[in-house]
């Protein structure tokens, strides 16, 4: 089963940079995307769709802003568009569809990078998600849990970790979090599995020439249970085109 991540940066900027003529050849079973920022209306239209997938999307309520999808070969038993009960449910930041042996979600966590007020927003986001993943634990079905998490947890993650320290998404607090995730919690970083290499990243700047220098930032995971650990297969970033400042995060799994 073929899994892939990204954020796409608004759906109709990348769909113009050619992301579904590339999705449609990828033979993936699940796209899960990121910061859609389209109504449904807006993408209503044969250039948004993928022969083969159903679309299910949670749109934020904000015009423009946010939002996530999921794009299906399978038809899920349940489908579910909030974790909690919070301001977060107008932001279209969550979605998942559930199978039989598995749930697979799309999330984007908040940034916090434009002050201190959203900075407090995304620790609670932080909290409610652990919440949701320890309830979502005893059910003891595979998680796939697939998104813009919008930290990089460890040195390996970033290319100029030293200037980075007190700024968002590389914070010392969000990267322990990050930790008890996987060293507490028992979730899996599908990538790292499989590639120690620490050049490797998901997001540039729009600034400085970082994408062509890879001066970037490793913020997007598949993080899944341990019950899926022996069946994590190939896992890749794909660099061929470029759709968004995010690139896609690829990943096959032994289902």
């Amino acid at each position: 089963m073929k899994v892939i991540t990204i954020n796409v940066c608004g759906i109709r900027s990348s769909q113009k940079k050619g992301i579904f003529d590339w999705l449609s050849r990828s033979k993936a079973d699940h796209i899960c995307m990121q910061e859609t920022r389209a109504l449904e209306e807006q993408i209503d239209n044969d250039d948004f769709i993928l022969k083969g997938y159903t679309r299910y999307m949670n749109i934020a309520v904000k015009k423009g802003y946010s939002g996530v999808a999921i794009y299906s070969k399978h038809k899920p038993s349940e489908i579910i568009s909030t974790f909690s009960k919070s301001i977060f449910e107008e932001e279209g930041r969550f979605i998942s569809l559930e199978f039989g042996k598995y749930i697979i979600a799309s999330i984007y966590f908040p940034s916090g990078s434009s002050g201190e007020e959203r900075q407090k927003m995304k620790y609670e986001f932080m909290d409610l998600f652990e919440k949701y993943v320890k309830k979502e634990m005893k059910k003891r079905k595979m998680l796939i849990l697939c998104g813009d998490y919008n930290i990089a947890h460890t040195k390996d993650d970033i290319k100029n970790w030293r200037s980075n320290q007190k700024n968002s998404g590389f914070l010392p607090e969000e990267r322990a979090w990050m930790t008890k995730l996987i060293d507490q919690i028992g979730l899996v970083d599908a990538f790292r599995v499989k590639c120690k290499q620490n050049d490797i990243y998901t997001w540039w700047s729009n600034r400085g020439n970082a994408y062509n220098n890879n001066v970037g930032w490793r913020i997007d995971y598949q993080m899944v249970t341990s019950n899926l650990l022996d069946k994590i297969n190939k896992v890749s970033v794909y660099k061929g085109k470029k759709f968004s400042d995010h690139a896609p995060l690829v990943i096959d799994y032994d289902i």
